[in-house]
């Protein structure tokens, strides 16, 4: 699961579940077809279950009987002979039983202690380093909270299904040029190349990295939306091929079902939260500091939203 969510939940867990649902009439060739894609993408992990330090935080969920879950959405630029790093990082707490998903921007630069390597770097470092099993560890480190699964989509894959969905129109607040594109203000069409330079450019925003994160959310909606008007047959497996290329995950085609058939109608909005902290050098790169509070006000922010509530009546 683009780039509005962040290149990421929704280039996934929304690209490939919304695929399912818009491509759900051509029957069951394409039930096969994206079985066939689920099981493609599947690339299970070893690591640790994270226990947090918080007693009250419960272990690793899994979706059943409308329970909450996490996921963490990564995006990578992986190009050739490069290991590549996760820009994008985008925890997403899903609630069924508040009909909500809480949607965490975490800023690529944020310093925090690498797991496995123990020392401090930043954030989007870790993948380079130790791949999804590190990423995801430094990420409940630095929130003190287990997440469940993983989606990690290669950005550069992902212009192709842009492409393959005829294009996304963007509102860009403000003009500038990016590695010899012009974006102007205003109402724009953009091609999967397009968007991709669109969704990286943060050094000419005011904004910084957070400018950037709002770009790549509001090419992730686009997509979203392109996806559920499939009509063509071929659009479908063209998209179908590129996300069985370009993306891997920890979540079982028997799972994607559930959350597609029990999960996906009750989640009725996305609250997106950003994290707070500052820009500093150290050692004569640039960080984004976070102190304690603020990561305490993260942990229970997101504690608070996977709290259970009353159970349904059957």
């Amino acid at each position: 699961m683009s780039l509005n969510q962040k290149r990421a939940l929704i280039a996934v867990l929304s690209i490939l579940l919304a695929a399912a649902l818009a491509i759900g009439g051509f029957g069951w060739y394409f039930y096969n077809s994206i079985k066939g894609t689920a099981h493609k993408v599947y690339e299970p992990t070893k690591r640790p279950v994270y226990v947090s330090t918080d007693p009250s935080v419960k272990e690793e969920a899994v979706p059943s009987d409308n329970l909450p879950f996490t996921v963490l959405v990564m995006g990578v630029d992986e190009r050739r002979n490069d290991v590549g790093r996760a820009d994008t990082l985008m925890l997403l707490a899903v609630n069924p039983q508040k009909n909500d998903v809480l949607m965490l921007s975490i800023p690529r630069d944020t310093r925090t202690t690498i797991i496995g390597r123990d020392t401090e770097d930043k954030i989007n470092h870790a993948y380079a380093f130790g791949g999804v099993n590190m990423a995801v560890q430094t990420v409940e480190s630095f929130l003190d909270y287990p997440v469940d699964y993983y989606v990690k989509v290669n950005m550069e894959g992902f212009e192709k299904v842009v492409d393959l969905l005829g294009g996304v129109e963007v509102n860009n607040p403000f003009a500038f040029t990016y590695e010899g594109q012009e974006f102007a203000q205003g109402d724009l069409k953009l091609s999967g190349e397009q968007a991709l330079l669109y969704s990286r450019m943060r050094y000419d925003d005011p904004r910084g990295d957070f400018g950037r994160q709002n770009r790549q959310r509001d090419i992730i909606q686009q997509v979203m939306k392109n996806a559920l008007t499939i009509s063509s047959l071929t659009k479908a497996s063209g998209m179908l091929e590129q996300i069985g290329s370009n993306v891997k995950t920890d979540i079982s085609f028997d799972t994607m079902k559930d959350l597609l058939v029990n999960y996906r109608p009750k989640i009725e909005k996305i609250t997106q939260k950003e994290v707070s902290g500052r820009g500093a050098r150290i050692g004569g790169i640039y960080y984004y500091t976070v102190d304690r509070a603020e990561r305490d006000r993260l942990h229970a922010m997101i504690k608070e939203h996977q709290q259970q509530g009353k159970p349904e009546l059957n």
